[in-house]
This record gives C-alpha cells, structure tokens and sequence, in this order.
C-alpha cells in the first residue's frame, strides 16, 4: 500500500488549516462488502479458519471488539470473521490520506498514534450508541517488532466501564509469522486463524475493578510468535526468512556494536565482528561460527532493552540522526518538506530542519511509546512524532535506529512516570 505524497515548503504546509474533526459515520455494508471481497483473495490464500468461544455471552452487538495487531492481515482477518455486522475501526490518521471520503464511509475513527486524543471516546461513544455500530480498536497501536505482545495503554479498563458494551476479544495465530514488520512485506508461506471470543459482559465490566480488567487484558495481550511456531512446529522455508532482521537484532551481543548486523537470506551476520547466525526453519537462532548468546530472537530484543535501560541510568543514551522529513496536516497528502536532524536523550525528542525553521520539542512523558515503523507505505523506515495538530515523519537516512528509539522512548516514559518495569 502506497500513500499520497505532496513536496511543499515548510512554511507553506504550516500555514494549511488542521485536521478537521468529524464524527463517524453509519458503515456503508456495501462498502465493506467490497473491502471483505478484496482483502479476502489473499487471505483464502493461508487457509484462514476461526474459532469462536463464548460469544453467546456477547449477545447481538454493537460490540467494543480488540485485537491484536501483527501485520496488515490483521485487516482482511477483521472483515471476515465480522462480515454482515456493521462496524468502525479505530484507525491511524495516515489511513485517510487522499482516500478520505471512502474510510469515512467505511467508519473509521481517525487518530493519531501514540498521541492523546480527547475526541476519541466520544467518537466511539457515538459509533456504538448512535450509529449501533461495533467498534474495532487495536490497543496496541504499534505493530509488533519482535512477535510478542506490544504493551497496551495503562487503565484500558477505564475506557471499557465507560462505553458499557460486551467485549470481544480477536487474536491471530500466524499472521506475524506469515508476514512479519522487518521483513520488507514479503509473504510466506503460512496458515492463519484467529480465536473470536467475549472477554467481558456489560454486567462483568461493571463489577470488576479497574486494575482487574487491565490484568485480564495484559494476559490477552501475553504473545509470543517465535515460541508458537516452535511449539506447533511451523516450517517457515523461505529463503528470505532473515531479511531484515537487523533491524530488531540491531546490537552484536559479542562484541556490543550496534548498526553493523545485517539481516540477509536466512543469515544475521555482524559486519564488525564477523559473529554470524542461522535463522532456522522453526524461527530460531543458531551460531554458524559462534557460540549463540541467544537462540530465540525475543531474548535478544528483551536484551536490548536491558540494554537500553544501562545507558539511560548512566547517562550516555542519545541519538542524532540525519533524517528526512514529512509532515502530516490534513488528509489530502503527506507533506514532503526536506531534511533535518532527529534528537533522542533523556529530556525527550528534539527535531530541526527544514534550514532553521522547524524547530519541535516533545518531552519523554508526552506518550508511553513512540510510532515507529518499517518500510511504511513502501517509503523507509520512520519514526514519528507530534501533536493532534501536525505530525513529523522522521525517515532516517542511514542505521538501524527505529527499534531502539521505540524501546528508549517506552523507557523514558517509565522513568518520567516513577514507574518500574513490572509496573508498567
């Protein structure tokens, strides 16, 4: 999928008027019929089921429906197991670029990644109650980097209580590996399903505590996909299978260079070092002519956030990237609008470019993570940035620095908060 792009003057762009707020519209079925028809013919292609458990308890809808978010399969999943119930996606803002007019008719709910947005509740307030719609929502926001579980907003149960409507719970098996971030949307060949089932009754919603909804949820949102294709034995024989990979398992464990591995073929190899690795069949690591630090690729990624976590209590985390740079305003384009420097430390993010005059600062407690992305809408890589009212898309010109900003940010957030990792 391919976004449309604009090359403009920074000033010019600034002066364009804001997204405007609109409330949800009714989903067309029609339309979204079209959209089950079109995303279908790739999904036939993995031999797609699902099960359903205890959905008697979700009665008729409208449903508050959560899934996990994996790869753009997650989409053609969605239309499917829901097709003939009307229903809005919570969607990213990006989505409605140059195609605005249709997502609304599908129902999306526009918003921003990992930016507060106080018109969200009432737009699925609305969606449920008013246009008795169901509501998909992706809490996770981000995919996930290394096929486990992306952390979820803090007191999601609050949200829950309040629309006061069942709770569905979507969770794909094999979507990750059929199709995972790093690996520059390149297919494999794998099965997919999912497991459609209700979490919470209005009624449960009401007696539960807060705290007790959040840990059912951070139960559900408990994955590991490496673990699962080994454990249910999934060839993945592509030989394609590591492209990329150095983009999650950026940092050598032998000789702790960071930006020298690449991922290539079915080899993760460190150009400093020479260590090289064997990505397995089963997703698992082996040493071609090392002792393997790791074997399991979530570890290694676990690791690098220990990592991470050093240089921030030591004071020597910082990244400067040279970067171009996008703007996003409103839904009629991606602005294009030059080049600058992204600045990471532990005060936050600072950006500049554009030959002086953008200037941005955002503190490490604005958001519990940062959107960040691979290969996004086959542009690069990117990290983004910024408010309700203008977002910067940072698409680094060299290195591999998009995991660990994400994984620094969610650290520096935790540290800006007093929290703890078991806490957060």
């Amino acid at each position: 999928m391919k976004i449309k792009t604009k090359t403009m003057d920074y000033e010019e762009v600034m002066k364009l008027p804001s997204w405007e707020h609109k409330k949800p519209k009714k989903p067309s079925g029609l339309l979204a019929g079209i959209a089950r028809i079109a995303l279908g013919g790739e999904l036939k292609k993995t031999g797609f089921t699902c099960e359903k458990k205890d959905m008697e308890r979700a009665g008729d809808g409208p449903w508050m429906i959560l899934m996990n978010h994996c790869s753009f399969t997650d989409l053609s999943i969605a239309f499917e197991v829901l097709k003939g119930r009307p229903f809005s996606i919570v969607c990213t803002s990006d989505a409605l670029v140059g195609k605005e007019g249709l997502m609304r008719s599908l129902g999306c709910i526009p918003t921003r990644k990992f930016v507060s947005d106080m018109t969200l509740i009432s737009d699925m307030d609305h969606a449920l109650n008013v246009n008795k719609a169901s509501v998909l929502m992706y809490p996770e926001a981000g995919y996930s980097l290394d096929g486990t579980g992306t952390r979820i907003p803090r007191r999601l149960g609050v949200l829950l209580k309040k629309l006061k409507h069942p709770v569905v719970m979507i969770t794909t098996y094999g979507a990750f590996s059929r199709d995972p971030l790093y690996n520059n949307l390149q297919k494999r060949d794998v099965k997919v399903s999912c497991v459609m089932k209700c979490l919470f009754t209005p009624e449960e919603l009401a007696n539960t505590k807060v705290r007790q909804i959040d840990e059912i949820l951070d139960r559900e949102f408990t994955l590991d996909y490496f673990k699962w294709q080994q454990d249910n034995k999934i060839e993945i024989d592509e030989p394609f299978r590591a492209d990329g990979l150095n983009r999650i398992l950026y940092k050598c464990p032998h000789c702790m260079t960071e930006g020298k591995t690449i991922g290539k073929g079915i080899l993760l190899k460190c150009e400093e070092c020479g260590a090289e690795y064997e990505l397995d069949t089963l997703g698992r690591l082996n040493g071609i002519n090392v002792e393997p630090k790791f074997t399991h690729i979530p570890d290694w990624f676990a690791w690098e956030r220990e990592q991470i976590k050093k240089e921030i209590e030591d004071g020597t985390y910082k990244l400067d990237v040279n970067c171009d740079i996008a703007i996003l305003k409103d839904s009629k384009a991606l602005y294009m609008v030059g080049s600058g420097k992204l600045h990471h430390d532990v005060n936050g993010f600072v950006l500049d470019g554009c030959d002086g005059k953008l200037h941005y600062e955002q503190s490490p407690g604005a958001s519990y993570s940062v959107n960040s992305d691979y290969y996004w809408y086959e542009i690069g890589d990117i990290v983004s940035i910024g408010t309700n009212d203008c977002l910067y898309f940072c698409f680094p010109k060299e290195g591999d620095i998009v995991a660990k900003t994400r994984l620094a940010a969610e650290e520096l957030y935790k540290l800006s908060k007093g929290k703890t990792s078991s806490e957060s």
